[in-house]
């Protein structure tokens, strides 16, 4: 059965990364004038989206599959075989729905539904979140629309810059933000200087074992409070290995973050990687950064990411080989003496930001969709 009301299928996921635009780009279509069950959602079975979106009230499918490393192994077999049921269930999927346009802000489902929209003649449009494009999008793009780009300079067909979609709630923090309330949410004193420490959805093994280091050394500290979002991937190990709770220091662990806007609008510096998502996010709340790129990624995307706050003094970058529990109270203790220069710092990230990223998107989209 032909659904005609459709009008657009959002595609992408498997982290917060990708998730989190998608999500922006959609709430943009809905402001924008389209009601929010002609927004499909298709994403991943084994995503943060799995969890996350069927809260939203946005239409959702989720398909199998993983994504496929760069070497001949057991898990890539099956990564394939999981692909191609995914892309099946993709063009069954378009077929039912008709959608008049397709959004692909990249992750392995994206590429089983940007396929699927080219064979159905349906208009593709790819939003890439990073400097330095993934796999999927590099892809994809060769048969887009348009490309949707987050920084100057992405070597991607058609790109138009954007910036990167940040959640309303986010975008709507530097003139309303209100650190004493905020504090208040967390049960932080207004006395006490906050550092939030994230790393993305699964977390980041470096920077939470460094910051579990470091606790005895900021023990002492009745000034400092410290909020780490530890990630669902070493949450045990972390857990474990965190000493008991001593001293004036005030310090609390959460596996995930579900009030982000609260907790940025809370903090006076941030020490996180630099995924596009996190650089956009800290331009909008104006929150300096220490940031430690993943080495992990595909084409040092993280580094890329990182030089643009860098490049404008709103962050500093630290490469991961060389942080660890000294390196970090180091850098946070010489930006927690210096107000004057975290504030000039909270300057420039604001410069950095993009806060209409998502509606921008969502005109490219409505401007190239068949309808």
């Amino acid at each position: 059965m032909t659904d005609a009301a459709t009008f657009a299928v959002v595609t992408g996921g498997g982290t917060a990364g990708h998730m989190n635009p998608a999500l922006a780009i959609a709430d943009a279509l809905v402001a924008a004038g389209h009601r929010a069950e002609t927004i499909h959602y298709v994403g991943s079975e084994r995503g943060i989206e799995a969890t996350l979106m069927p809260t939203t009230g946005y239409p959702t499918t989720l398909l199998p599959g993983r994504g496929i490393q760069r070497r001949l192994t057991v898990a890539n077999v099956q990564a394939v075989a999981g692909l191609l049921v995914a892309g099946f269930r993709a063009m069954r999927l378009l077929g039912r729905l008709r959608p008049q346009v397709v959004v692909a802000v990249g992750g392995y489902a994206s590429v089983a539904v940007g396929v699927a929209a080219v064979l159905w003649r349906v208009p593709l449009v790819v939003a890439e979140q990073n400097l330095a494009p993934g796999a999927a999008n590099r892809f994809l793009a060769r048969f887009a629309k348009v490309v949707a780009v987050a920084f100057p300079g992405t070597p991607l067909p058609r790109a138009v810059v954007t910036g990167n979609p940040v959640r309303q709630d986010i975008t709507a923090l530097p003139p309303e933000r209100d650190r004493a309330a905020a504090r208040r949410a967390f049960g932080i004193d207004d006395d006490r200087q906050v550092v939030l420490v994230f790393g993305g959805s699964l977390g980041a093994r470096r920077l939470n074992e460094a910051v579990v280091a470091a606790l005895p050394i900021w023990r002492d500290r009745p000034n400092l409070a410290v909020h780490h979002v530890v990630g669902s991937r070493d949450w045990d190990k972390i857990r474990a290995a965190t000493p008991p709770a001593s001293g004036a220091l005030e310090y609390r662990q959460v596996i995930y973050e579900k009030d982000m806007p609260s907790a940025l609008a809370a903090a006076d510096l941030a020490v996180c990687r630099s995924g596009s998502s996190t650089c956009f996010e800290l331009a909008a709340a104006g929150l300096p950064a220490v940031l430690v790129p993943s080495p992990f990624v595909t084409a040092d995307q993280q580094t890329s990411n990182a030089r643009y706050l860098v490049e404008v003094g709103a962050a500093v970058m630290v490469p991961d080989g060389n942080f660890d529990a000294e390196r970090l109270v180091a850098e946070v203790d010489a930006l927690l003496s210096d107000e004057e220069r975290r504030m000039a710092m909270g300057r420039a990230a604001l410069t950095r930001a993009r806060p209409h990223a998502a509606a921008a998107i969502a005109a490219l989209v409505q401007e190239h969709s068949r309808g």
